[in-house]
């Protein structure tokens, strides 16, 4: 029951903690003269006894959490019968997942040993949930008790709390950065074993895709085909149309609010079309596969143009709608903010309005535009939905927007839905495409922070 509570349990006991230890600072101040006594705010103390209270008991409660399960496990195997522990590891992980899945109440069957095992299972979660719920209660007071008996006046509490914010804020980067080196490296290491499978020069360079593998040898196509040029080259005929859509618009729009448009417009105009933003992508591909795709296959039939039913064009042009609050919005906020007086000083040398806009704030803008569009190309990139139902599957190599074509995301998706052996070439070409999309996403933040790097030198 303890264990069950301790969250809320450890947040009052760290709330104790905070006022416990403001009140003690206050008393120890009172008898030296006043707050003026002391060295930080009383504050400071209040919150340097919360920490002492929450992060031990917390750190333990974690640790637990991770070695619960395996601690566990282990000592229900030992628990097993000779005959079960000498099978192999395969057939022991399978063993002890009928009994978490009896634990856990996802089935009741099972043979009695099984079954028993699960009841050894529960008994001993029990038992160590009891006993790790007292440890946590008493570190928790434990480890109070010597930061409340160090309050006096001349603690540094304000340096010693600003230190373990640090702390915390270099552990949370610290995290990030291993969260992103370990999906590059999962990503990595599976796109490896795929070209131990299927030679990279055939991925990068083979022109025709078809990763479904036949299951008999003898049956067309057993080998499967790996080409990406048609997944590589659907993706960026897609993408150049959107940012064909959007970058005009989205930038024009920014402009006129931030330039020419009067207060009241811009108050209601550009909330309006940031909603563009907010719109679940799944409506987005039911307007490009019930409205958009129709009519520019209609309106193609009318003027002599063979235009299919899924079309990069179609889903091209919604996937622009989509993001150009992407651009328009970053736009409009960094043309904002490029000060008055650059404005000014062109006005002053005779400069039109036009001729500013043009030589002056877009130039000053430009780093920060050039953060939007890439966030626009990245969004266009990534997108799935709207490419799936208003473009198709078809990997098609062809720079023809009339035509169905598939991209690296639609492509990761197919190959990695439902049961799939991750022994495959099939599974682990996802990975392969993964790999190289996030060098592609790499390569332009790196142009993107070249073009932002040569303008703020320019202009700062």
């Amino acid at each position: 029951m303890i264990y069950s509570y301790f969250l809320p349990l450890l947040l009052i006991f760290t709330i104790t903690a905070y006022y416990l230890g403001m009140d003690r600072a206050r008393k120890a101040a009172r008898a030296e003269g006043g707050t003026r006594a002391l060295h930080s705010l009383p504050g400071y103390y209040g919150i340097y006894t919360a920490i002492w209270c929450a992060v031990p008991a917390f750190v333990l409660y974690g640790l637990w959490q991770m070695l619960e399960s395996s601690i566990i496990a282990s000592m229900v195997f030992e628990s097993l019968p000779p005959e079960l522990r000498s099978v192999t590891p395969a057939e022991m992980t399978l063993v002890m997942n009928d009994i978490r899945n009896i634990v856990s109440g996802d089935f009741a069957a099972g043979d009695v040993v099984t079954r028993e095992a699960a009841d050894t299972y529960i008994r001993l979660q029990q038992r160590f949930r009891m006993i790790v719920g007292l440890m946590l209660v008493a570190i928790a007071a434990l480890s109070t008790l010597p930061a409340y008996r160090k309050i006096k006046p001349a603690m540094e509490a304000r340096n010693s709390v600003e230190k373990i914010v640090t702390y915390f804020l270099l552990g949370c980067s610290v995290i990030a950065i291993l969260t992103t080196i370990g999906i590059v490296f999962s990503v990595l290491f599976e796109a490896i074993r795929f070209f131990k499978m299927v030679p990279i020069t055939e991925f990068l360079f083979g022109l025709e895709w078809s990763p479904q593998m036949a299951i008999r040898q003898d049956q067309a196509g057993s080998s499967g085909a790996f080409g990406a040029i048609p997944v590589f080259a659907g993706t960026m005929l897609i993408a150049l149309v959107a940012m064909l859509v959007a970058i005009p618009i989205g930038l024009m729009s920014a402009i006129y609010l931030s330039e020419f448009a009067n207060r009241d417009f811009r108050t209601v105009a550009k909330p309006l079309l940031e909603i563009l933003a907010g719109i679940p992508t799944v409506v987005y591909g039911f307007f490009a596969a019930l409205v958009v795709a129709p009519l520019i296959r209609d309106t193609g039939a009318m003027i002599g143009l063979d235009v299919a039913s899924e079309s990069a064009l179609a889903a091209g042009t919604v996937m622009g709608v989509m993001i150009i609050p992407f651009v328009s919005s970053l736009s409009d906020d960094v043309i904002h903010a490029v000060p008055q007086s650059l404005r000014d000083g062109s006005y002053a040398l005779g400069a039109t309005k036009y001729e500013t806009i043009r030589s002056v704030i877009i130039p000053a803008a430009l780093p920060g535009i050039v953060g939007g569009i890439l966030l626009a190309v990245s969004r266009a990139i990534g997108e799935t939905m709207i490419v799936v139902m208003a473009a198709g599957l078809s990997a098609n190599l062809t720079a023809n927007p009339f035509e169905a074509v598939t991209t690296v995301t639609v492509q990761i998706v197919t190959l990695l839905v439902g049961d799939q052996e991750f022994d495959s070439p099939k599974t682990l070409a996802a990975f392969a495409l993964g790999l190289f999309l996030f060098i592609f996403t790499l390569i332009l933040n790196f142009i993107a922070l070249h073009v932002v790097r040569r303008y703020r030198e320019q202009y700062e």
